[in-house]
C-alpha cells in the first residue's frame, strides 16, 4: 500500500508541479479556454461582420463596403488573439517561459495591429476623393501596393524586435549585399523608374489602346512594378518591359478625340478641268453636309488638287470624322469611299493607274 501511497503523492506532485511553474490543472484549463475561443471564432467574426454590413448598407459610400470587404481578416484573427491571451492568463509560468508567453502575446497583438494597417490602406484610398484629380487611378493602385509591402516590412520587423532581434545590423549586413544584387539588377531598376514615370506622366492607363512602333499594339490590362501587360488584337498576352515605354514614342490611340482621314486620289489626264472642278467641290460638299465628319478650327478640312504625278492628276482630301471609335472610323470610311467613287463615276471621269507610254521613234535609212 505504501508504494500506491507513494506513487499518487509522487503524481499529485507532478501534476502540481506542472511545466515551468505551471500546474497541468491550469494548461488543461488555458487549453480548454482557447479551444472554446476557437469554436466561437466563426460566430464571433460573423457577429462584427454583420454588424458592419448592417451599418454600411445605409449608406451609399464605397468607402464603408471596401472596409467591410478588407476587415473581415482581422476580425477572423482577433478571437484567435484575444483568446490566446485569456487562455495565457490562466497560466503563471517562471523564467524564461514566462518571458516566451509574453512575447508570444506581443506578437499576435503586433501582428493583428499591422495586419488592421494593411487592410485600411485601400479603403482610406477611395476616401481621399481628390487623390484622383491629382494621380492617375493606375498610379494610385501601385502606391497602394507600395505602401502594403512597405507595412508588411515593418510589422516583420517590429515582430523581430518584440522577440530581441536587431534588424539594424541586419539591414547593415545586407548593404554590402544589396550593392552586388543593384549591379546585377540595373534592367530591374530602369524599368521600375520607368513605370514611375509612366504613371507620373499619365501615358496611358489600364484599358487604353497603345501603339508602341516596332514593339506592341493592344489593350493595356495592367502595369506594374517592372512591366506592364499588354492583350494584342488575336487576344494573345504580351508582358512589355517598362523601359520600352520611356525611350519610345507611345500613341494612346484612347485618346483620340477625332479619327482622320487623308488620301490622295489619282484622276486620268484626260480629264477636263470642269470635271476635276466638279469632282473636287462635290467631295466637299459631301464633307460639309455629311453627319459624320466634323469641321472646326482643330479638325480642318481640306480637299484640294495637289500635284501632276507621274501618270495622274492627284487630289488631296484631308478631314476628320465626329467618332473616335476605331470600328466606327471604318464605317465611315466605307461609305465615303463610296461616295467618292459614285462623284467621279458621275462626272464621267475615271481613276488612274500607274502607267508607262512608249514612243517607238522611227529612223530613216
Amino acid at each position: 500500500m505504501d508504494v500506491f501511497n507513494n506513487f499518487f503523492s509522487l503524481l499529485s506532485d507532478v501534476w502540481k508541479d506542472g511545466i515551468s511553474g505551471a500546474s497541468f490543472t491550469d494548461i488543461v484549463t488555458a487549453l480548454a479556454v482557447f479551444f472554446v475561443f476557437l469554436l466561437l471564432r466563426s460566430v464571433v467574426s460573423r457577429f462584427i461582420v454583420k454588424r458592419i454590413e448592417t451599418y454600411v448598407s445605409k449608406s451609399t459610400n464605397n468607402f464603408d463596403n471596401s472596409l467591410t470587404t478588407s476587415l473581415e481578416g482581422p476580425v477572423k484573427f482577433f478571437p484567435i488573439v484575444f483568446g490566446f491571451f485569456v487562455a495565457s492568463s490562466f497560466l503563471e509560468f517562471d523564467g524564461k517561459s514566462s518571458i516566451f508567453i509574453d512575447h508570444l502575446n506581443r506578437s499576435l497583438v503586433t501582428i493583428l495591429i499591422f495586419w488592421f494597417i494593411h487592410q485600411l490602406i485601400q479603403p482610406a484610398a477611395l476616401l481621399i476623393k481628390s487623390i484622383e484629380q491629382i494621380l492617375s487611378r493606375d498610379l494610385l493602385n501601385w502606391i497602394i501596393r507600395a505602401l502594403k509591402v512597405l507595412i508588411i516590412i515593418l510589422g516583420f520587423a517590429a515582430t523581430l524586435e518584440i522577440w530581441g532581434i536587431k534588424i539594424g545590423p541586419i539591414i547593415a549586413g545586407l548593404g554590402l549585399f544589396g550593392v552586388a544584387v543593384a549591379l546585377g539588377a540595373q534592367d530591374l531598376f530602369k524599368n521600375l523608374i520607368s513605370g514611375i514615370l509612366v504613371l507620373v506622366e499619365k501615358r496611358f492607363k489600364v484599358g487604353d489602346w497603345i501603339f508602341v512602333d516596332g514593339v506592341i499594339e493592344g489593350v493595356v490590362e495592367d502595369i506594374g512594378f517592372r512591366s506592364t501587360v499588354v492583350r494584342k488584337f488575336d487576344k494573345s498576352l504580351a508582358t512589355i518591359p517598362n523601359f520600352q515605354f520611356a525611350e519610345k514614342a507611345v500613341v494612346n490611340q484612347s485618346e483620340t478625340s477625332n479619327r482622320r482621314i487623308e488620301w490622295v486620289i489619282g484622276l486620268e489626264y484626260k480629264t477636263t478641268s470642269q470635271k476635276l472642278e466638279r469632282i473636287r467641290n462635290e467631295i466637299l460638299e459631301f464633307i460639309k453636309n455629311d453627319e459624320d465628319f466634323i469641321i472646326s478650327a482643330s479638325t480642318p478640312c481640306a480637299v484640294n488638287l495637289n500635284q501632276f504625278s507621274a501618270s495622274s492628276i492627284d487630289i488631296l482630301i484631308r478631314c476628320y470624322t465626329k467618332t473616335n471609335s476605331y470600328y466606327e472610323w471604318l464605317k465611315v470610311k466605307d461609305k465615303f469611299i463610296i461616295k467618292i467613287k459614285q462623284i467621279v463615276e458621275s462626272a464621267d471621269a475615271s481613276f488612274a493607274f500607274p502607267s508607262q507610254s512608249i514612243y517607238v521613234e522611227k529612223f530613216e535609212k
